[in-house]
């Protein structure tokens, strides 16, 4: 179920494009070091970790909705599931004390929030069943990850945590919740499918993808609109969203073109990446 192609893709995108605009934001010509591949490394692990748990904590689900999963089927067990997560965080472990101790400490909270969120679903139904408040709980560690890249980037001295920091993690959580709500927006729903559409409604829940897109191109305007033409390179991105709502709300059936949402998330992160490649 780890699409290496597309984790390792998102991974190193989005780490580029964070550290890089992290420096470039503090007017330091930019260019990635090895410490930007331990960082790629320690994302991509932690992708492939969650990935581990989230097949483990849907197993239930997963046996009524998607009976082909490797774990349903029988194809990998959850011995060698948890033996493959031990071993990740050995690894990421090992990569980040070459960085800090602040880096090992960031990328063992991301993960171990991972670990708590499989107790948190099994104490509470609600957090378990209920779309919209699963997203609230779980979602953090993605923020988490992002903390990690930008907190081991002030932990090494190579920026200044400021007020930016946020409004960049700000950005990546909204490129990122588009394509999450894109994916689970259906004029459709099978009863018991986990849909955001199916809580909100397709209108509703097309507004919020939509909502997303235009949240991450205000956030890059406020950062980097007075770079000029570069700065605002990323925003041209936005015509996918734009793009994929009018196709949506006019077929009045079918799910969101994801298609226009990966362009999405992939060409807003290499946007980011280039402009901060370029900038002198």
């Amino acid at each position: 179920m780890f699409r290496p192609h597309v984790y390792a893709t998102y991974g190193l995108l989005w780490v580029l494009a964070l550290e890089g605009s992290a420096v470039t934001l503090t007017g330091t010509a930019w260019q990635p070091s090895g410490a930007t591949w331990v960082r790629v490394a320690s994302v991509v692990l932690a992708l492939l970790f969650l990935r581990m748990l989230d097949e483990q904590k849907d197993l239930e689900y997963d046996r009524e909705h998607h009976p082909d999963r490797p774990l349903v089927t029988g194809e990998i067990t959850v011995a060698e599931l948890r033996g493959g997560m031990a071993a990740v965080t050995a690894a990421a472990v090992g990569l980040n004390a070459a960085l800090s101790a602040a880096a090992v400490l960031l990328i063992l909270t991301a993960l171990g929030y991972g670990l708590s969120l499989v107790v948190l679903e099994r104490l509470s139904p609600a957090v378990r069943d209920r779309q919209l408040l699963n997203l609230a709980v779980t979602y953090p560690v993605q923020v988490l990850l992002g903390v990690y890249v930008y907190g081991s980037l002030a932990a090494a001295g190579t920026i200044t945590a400021d007020w930016r920091g946020a409004l960049l993690l700000t950005l990546c959580a909204c490129v990122f919740l588009h394509f999450e709500f894109a994916r689970k927006t259906s004029w459709e729903a099978a009863p018991g499918a986990r849909m955001y559409s199916a809580a909100l409604g397709p209108r509703r829940s097309a507004l919020l993808t939509t909502g997303f897109a235009a949240g991450a191109a205000g956030c890059q305007i406020v950062l980097f609109g007075p770079d000029g033409a570069l700065g605002l390179l990323p925003c041209a991105m936005a015509v996918l969203p734009a793009l994929g709502a009018r196709r949506f709300l006019a077929a009045r059936r079918g799910g969101w073109p994801l298609p226009a949402a990966t362009g999405f998330v992939f060409g807003t992160h290499l946007a980011l990446t280039v402009r901060a490649v370029l900038l002198p």
